[in-house]
């Protein structure tokens, strides 16, 4: 069934919906899926922002761009803006899941109220709009998605508790989607970046000590971007960057104990 997903290497003209769309990694994606030739159905919650990621998007794809305004905490919203994308504009061929924030603090001073935002725009609205997309990519038997996760959903680390344990949910979600999906020709890709540089970490860490701490290792988001797009198309299972925070994965898994003390070092706790 996973024949027809090589037709999506060529982008000409294939319907990309992209959540997140006005900033980092979802605005880079963007920008490389119209270089392609893509149509970018584009959703974020800043109408503004997005309007300026559409703009460019047109000019670098000779395609239209549409704007969407969505806020993926709120399921009403997804389910009425979904209805009208797949309607007016036409079957999507690439999902991508951008929207997401994070917040660093010791988990006992967390305010619940944010620990829910959380949950609702990381899982929950990444689930809405998964399952609104993907009922449609199964009538035409064709589709790839793209679930921006983090290595945070891999290695957790103290004062990430809450961000850790969405990304977590996002990594075990799309591994059963994935099984679920294959069968009917629809392939599901996650992807575990490190530490993007990115607005992520104004919300995260608003103090900035954190990013100065790794920003040397810090990924560049449009490398992150030109992976996902050089995956649609192909099957995989996962993009992992950099390479090195997987292998540490790996080792983690064997030596779990060990991988506590190295996750609460100095080495990795720099938040």
């Amino acid at each position: 069934m996973l024949t027809r997903l090589k037709e999506l290497r060529d982008l000409e003209g294939k319907i990309v919906l992209i959540t997140g769309a006005s900033s980092g990694v979802g605005k880079l994606v963007a920008f490389e899926m119209a270089t392609r030739g893509a149509t970018l159905v584009l959703c974020a919650r800043h109408l503004t922002e997005l309007r300026k990621v559409a703009q460019k998007c047109k000019e670098l794809s000779q395609h239209a761009a549409y704007v969407v305004q969505l806020d993926v905490s709120d399921s009403q919203m997804i389910d009425q803006q979904l209805i009208h994308v797949l309607r007016d504009i036409g079957s999507v061929d690439v999902l991508v899941n951008s929207a997401g924030f994070g917040l660093f603090e010791p988990f006992v001073e967390l305010d619940m109220a944010t620990v829910e935002k959380m949950f609702r725009v990381n899982v929950l609205g990444l689930m809405y709009v998964t399952q609104r997309i993907a009922q449609q990519m199964i009538t035409v038997k064709r589709g790839q998605i793209f679930n921006i996760a983090s290595v945070a959903g891999k290695i957790a680390t103290p004062k990430s508790t809450a961000y850790s344990a969405t990304k977590f949910a996002v990594v075990g979600f799309s591994n059963a989607l994935r099984l679920e999906l294959k069968p009917l020709g629809i392939q599901v890709t996650t992807v575990n970046p490190g530490p993007v540089e990115t607005n992520f970490f104004k919300t995260a860490d608003p103090s900035g000590n954190y990013f100065d701490r790794i920003k040397l290792l810090a990924l560049s988001p449009e490398k992150v971007a030109h992976q996902i797009v050089n995956a649609v198309g192909y099957k995989r299972r996962e993009i992992n960057a950099p390479l090195y925070m997987e292998l540490i994965h790996r080792g983690y898994e064997l030596f779990p104990n060990f991988g506590d003390q190295l996750a609460s070092s100095q080495l990795f706790n720099r938040k």
